[in-house]
């Protein structure tokens, strides 16, 4: 029986209705989600759109850009130890080219609302009217994406939830599979940037990757002094000492959530 760094990969509970999710219960929610069914549906349309099924896209801002977040799994084995987690061997190679790949929908100071606003798109792989994030999906054409923002959208929090519902809906018209991420941070104080991203996770009936949870029981949270910026530790899982660091358990995680999603599909066709 495989151990993983989190206590299950299934809920701890059963999936409650998004209108009766309180404010808190999102801390409750496992690190790593069950699939729902309704995924199926998204990852079928992707399939017809033609989009790649061996591939995922990355969503944020300079946090999820390759030097950080998955970069290591395209460098060569070399670059990283799975320890009790060789099983994960098998989605790394699966998703091979989308862990080192820059994401034309993530940079530095990135929020929500910056996905749609084309002067921000790479003009060397996007047209002119087009958004970073329609531009990411029509190059890259992933079936899921990992969608993390929130830390650069304090400033806002009127515009999050509205901007985020466009992003979760493009993405699945685009039958692109969002998985929502929490946030280590809670610079808006009360956690209600993660409490609306766990919310909107279970109305859409989209992966939620409870990051948060991952890391909350690490040396202060697995935030640097400043309380926004994660930990760094190389990607050594079977190292106590680089697992007390937030970005390897980031790392893991994802992986995870990956072979979570690539279990679900792949039964099911």
């Amino acid at each position: 029986m495989r151990n993983t760094l989190v206590p299950s990969l299934t809920p701890l509970r059963s999936p409650t209705g998004a209108a009766d999710l309180g404010p808190d219960d999102w801390e409750e929610l496992p690190v790593i989600p069950a699939i729902d069914d309704e995924v199926l549906k998204i990852y079928a349309r992707g399939l017809e759109a033609g989009n790649n099924p061996q591939a995922f896209s990355k969503i944020g801002d300079c946090g999820s850009t390759p030097a950080w977040f998955l970069g290591d799994f395209d460098r060569g084995a070399r670059f990283y130890r799975l320890g009790e987690f060789e099983y994960l061997e098998d989605v790394i190679h699966y998703f091979q080219g989308s862990f080192d790949r820059t994401s034309l929908a993530a940079r530095s100071g990135f929020n929500a609302s910056a996905l749609f606003v084309p002067l921000w798109a790479d003009r060397e792989f996007c047209k002119s009217d087009e958004t970073p994030l329609a531009c990411e999906y029509r190059v890259h054409k992933p079936i899921a994406s990992f969608i993390m923002l929130g830390s650069n959208d304090v400033w806002r929090p009127d515009e999050f939830e509205p901007q985020m519902r466009k992003i979760i809906e493009f993405s699945i018209d685009q039958g692109v599979i969002p998985i929502l991420a929490t946030k280590a941070d809670n610079q808006e104080k009360d956690g209600s940037i993660n409490a609306t991203i766990a919310r909107l996770a279970q109305e859409y009936k989209v992966p939620l990757w409870n990051y948060w949870k991952a890391v909350n029981g690490l040396p202060n949270g697995g935030l640097q002094e400043d309380g926004v910026h994660l930990t760094w530790g190389a990607n050594h899982f079977d190292d106590p000492g680089a697992m007390s660091n937030a970005w390897p358990v980031r790392n893991l995680t994802a992986l995870q959530v990956l072979y979570q999603l690539w279990q679900k599909v792949n039964l099911h066709q």
